[in-house]
């Protein structure tokens, strides 16, 4: 009887190492492949800025540069719009607009990122590019990071970053309507009975209680961002310079892997560096997820206060 109560937990006990083990033999994997260049490289790997298989160079700079700056513009554009669906879903919409608003941004999700990058690339970037791009430059050029340098060209990092938003926006809003609706209907009956707003109620009360769940959800849709490749590959323009405007093109981590490794995988030199881009793009990401991991341990799950 024991034995047949105790399979259960030792099933489950099975699949979370499983997932485990499966997540460290991936990173033993492309780090031990990255590790040549790498280490031959040393620091000058992250701070060099010349890629050159025939001269073998390998600085990743650049494309550093480019996949923070997306991310960065592509979490500004998607977080306040995912958060604010989630508030208006959770605490407004009546329950037949919350189904059908639901339904369709949880239609997004099942789109593939190639079809987001054709949609951009054929329907935004004219439109990016004959319009919005002069209208910002011309607007806010004055200011360096919203100042067109090649006003000829469509591709660019806020073109990009607008369809990641897109794409990133569906996780945000379903994880952060959630994490809201998770917070006890007494908290916002005893905050209205205390003569607060339904705006006071859900910006001093519901919102800190879910923040866990909201920074989670922003977590998600980050990495999501960092590590998606076709669309960026298609939108971003690919050009491995240090971008100073939201309207330059860009070369991300992803693309310089997906572009080259197809020609590089069999000279082991050549491979070792792409691996070495992933390595560094892995532990970046696992650096900013433990940097809002720490912020959200600082808030308790139930009240919101800081500890």
């Amino acid at each position: 009887m024991t034995q047949t109560s105790d399979l259960p937990g030792r099933i489950f006990l099975f699949s979370a190492a499983s997932m485990a083990a499966v997540a460290l033999l991936m990173f033993v994997f492309i780090f031990a492949t990255a590790a040549p260049v790498m280490v031959r490289e040393g620091i000058g790997f992250i701070t060099g800025t010349v890629w050159s298989y025939d001269t073998h160079q390998y600085g990743i700079l650049y494309f550093i540069a480019g996949t923070l700056a997306l991310t960065a513009v592509t979490m500004l554009l998607a977080v306040p719009l995912g958060i604010g669906t989630a508030i208006f879903l959770t605490e407004w919409a009546p329950a037949h607009l919350d189904r059908t608003i639901s339904t369709s941004i949880e239609l997004l999700v099942g789109i593939p990122s190639v079809i987001y990058g054709i949609f951009g690339y054929f329907v935004l970037e004219p439109i990016f590019r004959l319009h919005i791009d002069p209208a910002v430059s011309a607007t806010l050029g004055w200011i360096p990071i919203f100042y067109d340098s090649d006003p000829g060209s469509g591709s660019s990092i806020l073109l990009a970053s607008f369809v990641l938003a897109i794409m990133v926006l569906p996780t945000i809003t379903a994880l952060s309507r959630e994490a809201m609706r998770s917070v006890p209907r007494e908290y916002r009956e005893g905050s209205l009975a205390l003569g607060a707003t339904r705006w006071e109620t859900v910006r001093h009360v519901v919102f800190p209680a879910s923040m866990a769940g909201i920074l989670t959800a922003v977590i998600l849709g980050m990495m999501r961002a960092m590590g998606e490749t076709m669309a960026v590959v298609m939108l971003l323009g690919n050009v491995p310079v240090m971008p100073h405007s939201i309207l330059d093109p860009a070369y991300a981590m992803t693309s310089k892997i997906l572009n080259d490794i197809g020609y590089r995988v069999a000279e082991e030199e050549s491979k070792s560096a792409l691996f070495g881009i992933a390595t560094v793009l892995f532990l970046i990401e696992m650096a900013l997820v433990a940097l809002v991991r720490g912020v959200s341990a600082r808030y308790d799950t139930r009240g919101g206060n800081a500890r």
